[in-house]
């Protein structure tokens, strides 16, 4: 058996590393064959790590798996992307309504001058419960509390002396003038599930 040696293995080693030098045909072959496995690596290493990205659920990462239902699932709140414990957010099937405008409604005025007769009643040593006990019947719910911040011994009239007046008159909301012997109340009304209720007023001149 040969006695191998240093010597004969660094040899080899020149011979190896001295190919791609001894013409130009071998370095252009060298060359190109380094390209070749750098492309093969560049492709399968992706794919051995994380898989093949063309399966189902490729696409952009950052995008959520969302899972089509049936209409009966949606109504359940059963279409929410994969892996979120929120429900989706609520779209909307048309465009918004835009407000219709139509005649005063008698209802909405006579709920804007009940609801001024009771604003200007505030006797001396009237409470403030007391007195949104008289405005009670003709204010939304979310609207009372804002009242509630009212003094009516400040308040700058004592009866209304003319009858209301529609500004603006929409088919379920209106704006309207009431004149007191103070300022001018203008009375935004709405209908509501229990008729026309005051959701809010302005004093004018």
């Amino acid at each position: 058996m040969p006695i191998r040696t240093s010597r004969g293995r660094a040899a080899v080693y020149r011979r190896l590393w001295g190919w791609p030098l001894r013409s130009p045909a071998h370095l252009v072959g060298m060359v190109v064959l380094v390209l070749a496995l750098i492309t093969a690596i560049g492709i399968l290493v992706p794919r051995l790590v994380g898989g093949d990205s063309t399966g189902p659920g490729a696409g952009d990462p950052n995008q959520p798996a969302y899972v089509y239902s049936s209409p009966e699932d949606s109504a359940s709140g059963s279409g929410q992307p994969a892996g979120s414990g929120s429900p989706q957010p609520t779209r909307l099937t048309g465009p918004l309504e835009t407000p219709q405008k139509a005649p005063p409604n008698p209802k909405a005025l006579q709920t804007a001058k009940n609801w001024a007769d009771a604003w200007v009643q505030h006797r001396d040593g009237m409470t403030n419960r007391e007195w949104l006990d008289g405005l009670r019947p003709y204010t939304t719910q979310e609207y009372l509390p804002v009242m509630s911040s009212v003094d009516p011994r400040n308040l700058p009239a004592n009866r209304i002396t003319g009858e209301p007046e529609a500004v603006e008159s929409y088919t379920s909301s209106a704006e309207v003038d009431v004149p007191t012997d103070g300022p001018v109340l203008r009375i935004s009304v709405v209908q509501t599930g229990q008729g026309w209720r005051v959701a809010g007023y302005e004093e004018g001149s």
